[in-house]
């Protein structure tokens, strides 16, 4: 049995129903697994699953790790690698909020009113975790497949387990879901934290199934991303947080110049207030208030206990690179 490696921390997926320190108790992946591919059948079933009710009542998961020295690994050097966001190609009913006036910068935590493109591509995603409803949040990116979700690594895989009926909601409204379901045929993380969820290396993804007979991007659009773009800088973080004082219903949005992490990892800093939910959601540079697009460089990952209103997200080196480029040739 494993054990994270990382000072006492509380990673933001989810409340309170399993409190307490927790290890990893799955055995590692072989080093050639590539993810976990669910079968048509599941993809009908987690379709089903997921009603209006079951996605209100998910709670998120208040998943903590043990103290101990965390592995320092400091990114290579390389010349940033740089997609650009993409509008949507179908025809909605569904228009997105009115653009409005730019919002105050920085910003700890608070409802997103400014419209523009991350309103479609941000979401809350839904998984079943050890037999319990739990949700995280996922952003659309540009991608070949015009498929594929950006989240957290334990969002889609945690204590040696794939979850399992997994859906991303794009514009989640509070039990609706105004640009549909869309199921997961396919979930990938890190080697990194595939074997022994190394903290370092929190980023998850998925690929969904077309609905409809159209893809997920050319719905919502998609943002852009950006791999190897260094360290602080000014970020805006995106989510839907459901634990206290936050409900889930929401997108909430975080602003500032960020850092790096001078305690037990790697990642990103950034002041924020989002509670257990927002894992997985969005990191932006380059963010454009005025249309909503940025460059994806991190997601949220965790926070520590005893460091109250602080956020942090991996760094978006080449792992998260080949992360990427295998979910969008899925």
């Amino acid at each position: 049995m494993r054990r994270h490696r990382l000072a006492t921390a509380v990673l933001l997926s989810v409340g309170a129903l399993f409190a307490g320190a927790l290890t990893t108790t799955g055995t590692a992946q072989a080093a050639g697994d590539t993810g976990h591919s669910f079968k048509a059948t599941e993809q009908r079933a987690a379709t089903a699953f997921w009603t209006p009710d079951r996605m209100r009542s998910a709670t998120p998961l208040d998943l903590r790790v043990t103290p101990g020295a965390a592995r320092h690994e400091i990114p290579r050097k390389a010349t940033p690698t740089t997609i650009a966001p993409t509008k949507a190609s179908a025809t909605s009913a569904h228009a997105a909020a009115p653009a409005a006036s730019p919002t105050a910068f920085p910003q700890a935590g608070g409802a997103w009113t400014a419209g523009g493109a991350v309103v479609k591509t941000s979401g809350r995603v839904f998984f079943t975790f050890q037999g319990r409803t739990a949700s995280c949040s996922g952003n659309a990116v540009t991608s070949q497949n015009a498929s594929t979700v950006i989240t957290a690594g334990h969002c889609v895989k945690y204590q040696g387990a794939w979850h399992t009926n997994w859906v991303f909601v794009p514009a989640y409204d509070n039990g609706n879901a105004p640009y549909g379901q869309w199921t997961a045929t396919k979930t990938l993380t890190t080697p990194q934290w595939e074997a022994s969820e190394d903290i370092n290396y929190d980023v998850g993804a998925a690929v969904v199934a077309p609905l409809n007979g159209q893809t997920l991007t050319s719905v919502t659009g998609a943002q852009g991303i950006q791999f190897n773009g260094g360290y602080n800088k000014p970020m805006y973080a995106f989510g839907f947080p459901a634990a206290s004082p936050y409900d889930g219903t929401k997108l909430i949005y975080c602003a500032g110049n960020t850092s790096k992490d001078f305690l037990f990892s790697q990642d990103h800093s950034l002041a924020c207030n989002m509670t257990g939910g927002s894992s997985g959601g969005p990191w932006f540079t380059s963010f454009n208030e005025a249309t909503g697009t940025g460059l994806q460089t991190s997601v949220n990952s965790f926070g520590y206990t005893f460091l109250p209103n602080r956020m942090f997200g991996p760094y978006f080196g080449a792992d998260a690179q080949n992360l990427y480029n295998k979910a969008q040739t899925s």
